[in-house]
């Protein structure tokens, strides 16, 4: 399906249509894990519960997710792609509604679990089935389709979150994914093409997927516990990220004895442009999804926003991620994930570096534009690495692929919240409770997330220039 003449030609209509449809069955897992954050405060008083137990509802969605992404890999081995796809989706959307049904807070943990799998199952087979679909000449085209609903998830989930609390209850923000979904389900099946397991002869690795799956979710739940403590030097973190790290070991004298025949084989990393995207994209998650858990919290305590106001602030950054969207897509294809990722990491910059000085009383209007020069540069950083990971790999080594991206993205995004909360945490203890003392935190934060986003131009030196080819 490849298309030779990339710089003139349009998408072929079968891969847009497929790349839409796979776009489409994403879009509820990314709603929900926005939208459920704005829930939160009446979830503790409904079940009766402290914040700490409903947390759980959180981070247990996350480390099933985590969990899900080993397993994903062996089911597109195994199986017609599709068929896995939508049945995940379709689990997804009977899930949210247990959610939305559950009787106390035991039960709703339980189905955030199932959810978080079933999300895990839908974001890791997205992304390879897109990569099948598109061929090498469309793949930033095609990913930047797919990748919409990553955008729609941070800007519309928290506006929507906030009007379904404020007007109706927590319940109806699981329902809305079973109307999602009944739309998306029929489209899906009739839309997405058929798909080939990728590796039938691969045999169920099951010690690879649960050393995998057991060192994500330890590292995951070790470095939350960091932001909890507001420090990485306490007992439960050295302990869980000493068994994650431990595990990690583990798996890579398993992988030696096994000679790559495992569920991650780590002869990927060979590939530079898997070992720099994998960097990049590791990098990329701590500066990004830092900023994306201050900066609400900014809104709310120096600006006094509602969580509705807070969602509508955010709105320019989401806007900036839109725009740039198809722009990114054709300039990946035509000139190589490099130049893409370094222009973008200097707008980035641009777009961050202001953050450091933010104060209670910076105009709004200033606010808005950093934001959106900070979001329409942000795609190119995140969307070019996650092409660029798949490139020159065999089809056989797809379905690994995704399993290794997914794990380092999760990683990385946990890794990045958990520090920069740790940071402020930090850098406010033992100071006065005055704004000024306050922001001294959320400086420090942002500058954090803005020194690790410029160590990004060491992988990004590594990457494909299709101009030199």
């Amino acid at each position: 399906m490849a298309n030779e003449n990339v710089q003139t030609a349009a998408l072929p209509k079968e891969i847009l249509i497929a790349a839409w449809a796979i776009a489409l069955g994403a879009i509820a897992p990314m709603l929900d894990s926005t939208m459920v954050n704005i829930a939160i405060d009446q979830l503790t008083r409904d079940f009766n519960t402290t914040l700490h137990i409903i947390q759980w509802a959180i981070t247990g969605y996350v480390l099933a997710l985590a969990v899900a992404v080993p397993v994903s890999g062996w089911l597109m081995n195994q199986f017609n792609g599709k068929k896995v796809f939508v049945g995940a989706v379709i689990a997804f959307g009977v899930i949210s509604a247990l959610v939305g049904f559950s009787w106390d807070i035991s039960s709703f943990i339980c189905f955030r679990l199932l959810q978080g799998f079933s999300a895990g199952v839908i974001t890791t087979l997205m992304f390879t089935l897109l990569v099948k679909t598109a061929g090498p000449d469309n793949l930033g085209r095609v990913m930047a389709i797919v990748s919409t609903p990553m955008i729609f998830g941070p800007i519309l989930g928290p506006v929507i979150g906030g009007f379904i609390v404020q007007g109706a209850s927590w319940h109806w923000i699981f329902f809305i994914n079973v109307f999602v979904v009944m739309i998306a389900a029929p489209l899906m099946m009739k839309k997405i093409p058929d798909f080939e397991p990728f590796n039938k002869e691969s045999k169920l690795d099951l010690f690879g997927i649960l050393v995998l799956s057991s060192m994500s979710a330890a590292l995951i739940y070790g470095i939350t516990t960091a932001a909890d403590h507001a420090s990485f030097n306490n007992r439960e973190t050295m302990l869980w990220t000493g068994i994650g790290l431990a595990l990690a070991i583990i798996y890579l004298a398993y992988n030696r004895i096994r000679k790559n025949q495992t569920v991650l084989p780590l002869n990927l990393f060979a590939h530079t442009s898997f070992t720099a995207s994998s960097i990049g994209l590791f990098l990329a998650n701590i500066a990004i999804m830092g900023p994306m858990l201050i900066l609400p919290l900014f809104f709310q305590n120096f600006r006094h926003f509602t969580a509705i106001e807070t969602a509508i602030a955010l709105i320019p950054q989401g806007v900036g991620m839109l725009i740039t969207r198809p722009f990114l897509g054709k300039m990946i294809d035509q000139i190589g994930a490099k130049y893409v990722v370094l222009v973008s990491l200097v707008l980035s910059l641009i777009g961050s570096i202001p953050l450091i000085f933010i104060t209670d009383t910076t105009s709004m209007i200033w606010i808005s534009i950093v934001l959106f020069v900070r979001g329409a540069s942000i795609g190119g950083i995140s969307l070019p690495l996650t092409s660029e990971a798949y490139t020159g790999l065999d089809s056989k080594q797809l379905a690994e692929a995704g399993v290794g991206i997914n794990i380092i993205e999760n990683l990385g995004a946990s890794f990045g919240s958990a520090v920069i909360a740790t940071v402020v945490a930090t850098v406010i203890q033992g100071l006065q409770p005055t704004v000024a003392d306050g922001l001294k935190g959320y400086h420090a934060g942002f500058l954090v997330s803005t020194v690790v986003l410029a160590f990004i131009l060491i992988p990004g030196l590594f990457l494909t220039d299709k101009r030199r080819a």
